[in-house]
């Protein structure tokens, strides 16, 4: 028996984090038991486990899924966590210790801020000279530090962390966070040099798409510092040192950064010697820092999981256009930028411009708009490694000028394309006989990486690049099979919670809220939240992230403690929405007021030019309505909240009968004759069952008169195959699946596609792109349909009820156009496997339940089993239950 997968908050072994009420989860493997009887958790001030702080006692309630002591912890201190487990036929074990570290232990952040005194365009690097004691050696040493709007932080000579683009995206009005390195391998007796280089991102560059994206300084014009350096020796004694007037500030080699634009540097100008000491030139010119005022925000520990670089990729061609340029093709388009070594002569001026696609041969980036995502490198005479410090790129070619390339020399410049995106790890895996439709899941995968970059990002590479919350809310499921992610949704529902606060509970288009702080820096008036003025928040599906996204990470992890934190998002979500019901809709149980995107980008709109889907958006809207107060009422009900949840569910069942009596007839008629209408009438249970069939043979007939192709835009996609396979149609679901020529997933393969696309049509046939203004070749919403396939296909699902995937429901869905599909999940508790091929007869499946899980294997409709592990089995068995264990099934047609 051996405990793996321990994580605090979802984290392991999180330094710096919000670490006060922590929550505990582990899994459990190799028992020879099935299930956990009882664990027990200790937690300790050392790693031998000797002095132990708390101790939860050997009790059966104690989870794997998640648990929290009923106790508050400190910050700036480490402690030691251990599980003891006990199978349910005795097996034991004692895990190794985890830990986990908060932050300061000030819980208030009351450390100075300085700026710089130079210009407010010009990037600074402050720095600071310390000695320590040369006889003691460091017990501890830990820096706490942040800075707006970027910051690196670096010690004699070295980076600090192996993480990018701190102190990340949040909406910086409401807080800040800090962050916490160890540091006490790059410290040294005697003399050591801090240096902080700031850039502009988020916090004071250029961002947002409004105003022809030429708006800056949404949260502030000045570079700000704030840090604190400590040192405990082991001799007992303390060294502090905060960043304060005694800093000085020199003009960094970052002449120019901008998220949207790029990044200039200087090589020229040189901040560190050999030996990790400071250049004299550097210091020469420097001055003194000045003492700046605190920003709004709180300043308060971490929640965002890490940004690192996760995968390299070389040149996969050089490509010498028709036009002359030179263009290196990295054969996969990612978000993050490109590394180089340089030894050019001082003075040469290296151009680095990024985008996604080529046309006519040639390189193209007109579709990023306003963003020039470039990289200029002036060289400083030197051989020096060479990289952006406070941008990043969404793109897959580079275009190369002020240099000569060629394929003997390529390799000498060691260009790299870096990934960069959020430190979650990888959960599922799907493979089939289908190379198309294996590099379609690649790509939602890719979609993913691409755009989880802090924040659930719409594109990585326009000038846009911010959260928006209907691609989160449509990808959310597909996203948590692909990789672990309840700690990146928990930072960024707290963004979402401050502004609904200040939304009256409307959920904003973006979060953070970029759009409404544009219209507040225009001295626009604010919106009146009346029935057609909500300002930039209130549309359904967009602001249903609050309850959706919630609900989603409890069903996935079980971490009740998390659904309990976000219920305030919920439960403020669903009563804007009966506020507006009620004030401007007659309380009809009709959300009919307002704008809505509702079906976006679908392509069922007569009005070829329009980006709204012709589904009635007061119909989408009420049934999101039903949709959100049904999950904030099962929140309030698991939550132990009953009179909300009476509440909710009685709100819900209005709404429900409200949109049923208005938009479907009396003999069973959708009266909206779209696919997305359908598809949310079949997936949403509103057809009475008499009339099931009939609108499952409507549904089928807009497919065909379709010729079996798709319109619906992102709200109808994300359900479409899940309401088709609801309604028995999984061989229509295949259909759509597998199609291969416009409108369909697989054209976007075909046409070369290594992301999912913005829209249907993003490149047309011939290779143009099909529109400039709005259009990316990396947004994810479309590649929801990855749930789908892990849920059907594959068929690893949870039964209704359950959480963390404790009891899993088994159903794959085989289809003789594919030979094969295998999948597997890791899931809360464990790994489940299931795949299936073909063999003469019949079916063979291979499944795998982990420890502490339960799973119905459910056996296709019309197949009958003929053996289990080489066991026959006799009579006809719908479903049977299997316990842990690896199992080989063969079933075969009747």
């Amino acid at each position: 028996m051996k405990i793996i997968k321990m994580r605090v908050n979802h984290l392991q072994n999180p330094l710096g984090y919000d670490c006060l009420r922590p929550t505990f989860s582990f899994q459990v493997e190799e028992s020879t038991g099935k299930t956990l009887k009882s664990a027990r958790i200790r937690v300790a001030a050392d790693p031998a486990m000797t002095h132990v702080i708390y101790d939860s006692g050997m009790r059966e309630d104690v989870s794997g899924l998640s648990f929290q002591p009923d106790c508050a912890f400190e910050g700036g201190r480490r402690y030691y966590w251990n599980v003891a487990a006990v199978a349910d036929n005795g097996d034991t074990t004692v895990s190794e210790p985890a830990w986990f570290e908060g932050g300061r232990d000030e819980e208030v952040w009351n450390l100075p801020w300085i700026t710089s005194p130079f210009d407010k365009e010009i990037h600074p690097v402050f720095f600071r000279e310390f000695s320590l004691p040369q006889s003691s050696e460091i017990e501890t040493a830990r820096l706490y530090i942040t800075g707006l709007g970027l910051y690196e932080a670096y010690l004699n000579g070295k980076k600090v962390g192996d993480e990018y683009l701190a102190p990340f995206y949040n909406d910086y009005r409401y807080w800040i966070q800090y962050q916490t390195y160890d540091i006490a391998d790059q410290l040294q007796a005697g003399q050591n040099t801090i240096a902080v280089m700031l850039g502009n991102g988020w916090y004071k560059g250029r961002f947002g798409y409004l105003g022809d994206g030429t708006v800056k300084e949404y949260y502030g014009d000045r570079f700000l510092l704030s840090a604190e350096l400590l040192v405990v020796l082991k001799s007992g004694e303390t060294v502090r040192l905060e960043a304060d007037e005694s800093w000085e500030c020199g003009e960094s080699p970052v002449k120019a950064s901008s998220i949207y634009d790029g990044e200039v540097y200087d090589g020229s100008i040189k901040i560190w010697d050999e030996g990790g000491k400071l250049n004299r030139n550097f210091v020469d010119g420097a001055a003194a820092v000045v003492r700046a005022s605190a920003p709004t925000g709180e300043t308060v520990p971490r929640l965002s999981p890490k940004l690192v670089i996760h995968e390299r990729f070389e040149p996969k061609e050089l490509i010498i256009t028709p036009k002359g340029e030179q263009v290196i093709d990295f054969g996969q388009e990612i978000t993050g930028w490109v590394e180089f070594d340089c030894n050019e002569e001082k003075g040469t001026e290296i151009l680095l411009q990024f985008g996604e696609i080529l046309q006519e041969g040639c390189f193209y980036r007109d579709n990023y708009r306003t963003s020039k995502s470039a990289y200029t490198y002036l060289s400083g005479g030197e051989a020096v490694h060479v990289r952006p410090h406070f941008t990043f790129y969404g793109f897959r070619y580079m275009k190369v000028s002020g240099i000569r390339l060629n394929e003997d020399n390529l390799r000498d410049y060691r260009f790299e394309a870096c990934a960069v995106y959020s430190d979650l790890e990888q959960t599922g895996r799907i493979t089939t006989s289908n190379a198309k439709l294996n590099r379609l899941l690649e790509n939602t995968l890719w979609g993913q990486k691409g755009n989880f970059l802090d924040v659930p990002t719409d594109c990585p590479q326009r000038d846009e690049r911010m959260g928006w919350t209907g691609d989160a809310q449509v990808f959310c499921a597909a996203a948590s099979y692909h990789m672990y992610t309840p700690a990146f949704y928990k930072k960024y529902l707290k963004d979402m919670l401050f502004e609904q606060r200040a939304n009256h509970g409307a959920v904003p288009y973006v979060v953070p809220d970029l759009l409404s702080l544009y219209r507040e820096r225009q001295n626009e008036p604010a919106p009146a939240f009346d029935d057609t003025n909500w300002g930039e928040a209130g549309s359904c599906a967009w602001g249903d992230a609050a309850t959706i996204i919630p609900w989603t990470m409890y069903e996935f992890y079980g971490d009740r403690a998390l659904l309990a934190e976000n219920y305030e998002n919920m439960k403020q979500w669903t009563d804007f929405i009966v506020f507006m019901d009620e004030t401007y809709c007659g309380g009809s149980r009709l959300w009919t007021c307002g704008f809505h995107f509702a079906d976006w980008l679908a392509l069922d709109n007569p009005d070829k030019e329009s980006c709204f889907g012709r589904t009635d958006p007061y119909y989408v809207a009420s049934v999101y309505y039903m949709y959100s107060a049904e999950l904030t009422a099962k929140a309030a009900k698991t939550l132990g909240k009953e009179k909300d949840a009476a509440y909710y569910s009685k709100i819900a069942g209005e709404v429900r009968e409200a949109v049923c009596r208005e938009y479907i007839t009396s003999t069973g008629r959708v009266a909206i004759d779209t696919q997305t209408a359908l598809v949310l009438a079949i997936y949403f249970d509103l057809i009475p069952d008499p009339f099931r069939e009939r609108a499952a043979r409507d549904l089928k007939k807009m497919l065909i008169d379709k010729n079996m192709h798709l319109n619906t835009g992102f709200v109808g996609t994300a359900y479409l195959c899940k309401a088709l396979s609801k309604a028995g149609m999984h061989a229509e679901a295949y259909t759509l699946l597998l199609q291969e020529d416009f409108p369909s997933w697989l054209y976007e393969v075909n046409m070369g596609a290594t992301t999912v696309w913005e829209r249907w049509n993003s490149v047309l046939p011939d290779g143009r792109i099909s529109d400039t203004g709005m259009n990316s070749l990396n947004h994810y919403s479309y590649g929801a349909v990855a749930e789908w396939v892990y849920r059907t296909v594959c068929g690893i699902s949870q039964r209704e009820g359950s959480t963390g995937f404790r009891t899993a429901v088994i159903a794959p869905v085989p289809d003789q156009r594919l030979e094969y599909a295998y999948g597997e999940y890791e899931a809360a508790i464990g790994t489940y496997r299931s795949g299936w091929k073909y063999r003469e007869g019949g079916v063979e499946f291979e499944v795998t339940v982990p420890f502490d899980g339960t799973a119905c294997f459910m056996v296709p409709s019309g197949y009958g089993l003929v053996s289990v592990n080489g066991n026959e089995v006799q009579g006809i068995l719908p479903e049977m239950t299997l316990t842990p264990g690896n199992y080989k099934i063969v079933a075969k047609q009747v």
